[in-house]
């Protein structure tokens, strides 16, 4: 199943889904699962949710995984006709310098684009290396011929339109997959794997389980909606993050005890160890200290449930990411034997 979930995460990384900008990746998904025959709704913020009956329709497990991305918006036109830029989602700004990009605008049409430095040629620019990379500095250069705001504004572009980040996806024959928005589309493409793979075998989970496929995570509330209130358990799927006193790595199943918003539940957490010993899945617990899930804004939010989070391992996490295919193949099958499993 994991060279088809990788061959699916290059499908998904290039589907552009800026948070607010999620329709066309959203629908996508929905039409791959709509031969599984399991009901799947849409809620009134784009989230899309399958749910999968279980034998015990009394206690439910809830799975997420985000789809939406980090962007840009429109910020402004300036009197030369190029773009300043707002930025979506928590990341720095020289994390996309360089980036060629797309600007979609409200008619529909898309235009292309490299997000620069406004200093970046070092034959005219003294402090092209040291000038702060920040909103007054940064630009997106138009491929285009314009030379003032009014051209630009001729092309149909205006504030507020959405500016998605070219994924540059590549797979190597090393076994490793790089790419813009890894961050959570390896998650997405493991659920959506996992959805085929079951209609296809016709077990039947031990309870109802609502997969959802969350669209605001990067700001913030991604999945703390829609809990139906006979949810015992709620599993986030998002990426395991990297750095120096980190564990987590890109071979292994990354396991989070705690983030930025506290401990994750313990007894959920002691439950994947169990499972990856149990069945020999290389794993690693961690602490994300700058990090945020939907779970822990489902907690925030009230839910009653007991949380967890886990993810494939991903380097340099909101920049340009890369991940292999032992760490997929790790997270596919914990999902897989905990899904399986009673609840703890």
């Amino acid at each position: 199943m994991t060279q088809s979930t990788i061959e699916l995460v290059q499908t998904l990384t290039n589907i552009p889904s800026p948070t607010g900008s999620t329709k066309k990746i959203i629908q996508h998904i929905a039409t791959l699962l709509e031969k599984t025959g399991y009901k799947m709704t849409i809620n009134r913020k784009g989230s899309l949710i399958v749910t999968v009956p279980g034998k015990d329709k009394d206690n439910h497990r809830f799975i997420t995984a985000h789809i939406d991305t980090l962007g840009a918006m429109v910020k402004g036109i300036k009197s030369d006709g190029r773009l300043k830029l707002d930025l979506i989602g928590g990341f720095n700004y020289n994390s996309i310098e360089g980036e060629y990009c797309t600007i979609h605008t409200q008619s529909g049409k898309e235009l292309s684009g490299t997000i620069l430095m406004h200093q970046t040629s070092v034959h005219v620019y003294k402090d092209a290396g040291s000038a702060k990379r920040n909103q007054d500095n940064m630009e997106v250069r138009l491929d285009e011929k314009t030379f003032s705001k009014e051209d630009t504004e001729k092309l149909g572009i205006a504030v507020g339109d959405f500016i998605s980040f070219d994924p540059r996806t590549q797979i190597t024959d090393s076994g490793f997959i790089k790419s813009r928005h890894l961050d959570d589309k390896v998650s997405a493409a493991i659920l959506i794997q996992f959805l085929l793979k079951l209609q296809q075998s016709e077990n039947l989970l031990p309870y109802t389980t609502h997969f959802f496929f969350s669209n605001n995570e990067e700001i913030g509330y991604g999945g703390n909606s829609n809990i139906n209130d006979r949810v015992v358990e709620y599993l986030a799927v998002d990426m395991g993050a990297m750095g120096d006193d980190q564990q987590t790595d890109e071979y292994t199943v990354s396991i989070c005890v705690k983030d930025s918003s506290g401990p994750y539940h313990l007894d959920l957490r002691n439950h994947f160890v169990k499972l990856c010993q149990e069945h020999n899945i290389p794993y690693q617990l961690d602490i994300y200290p700058f990090y945020g899930s939907d779970a822990s804004a489902a907690m925030k939010a009230g839910a009653d449930v007991k949380h967890g989070l886990i993810g494939a391992g991903i380097e340099a996490s909101h920049a340009f990411e890369r991940t292999h295919i032992d760490s997929i193949n790790a997270t596919e099958q914990l999902i897989e034997k905990y899904l399986f499993s009673n609840l703890c």
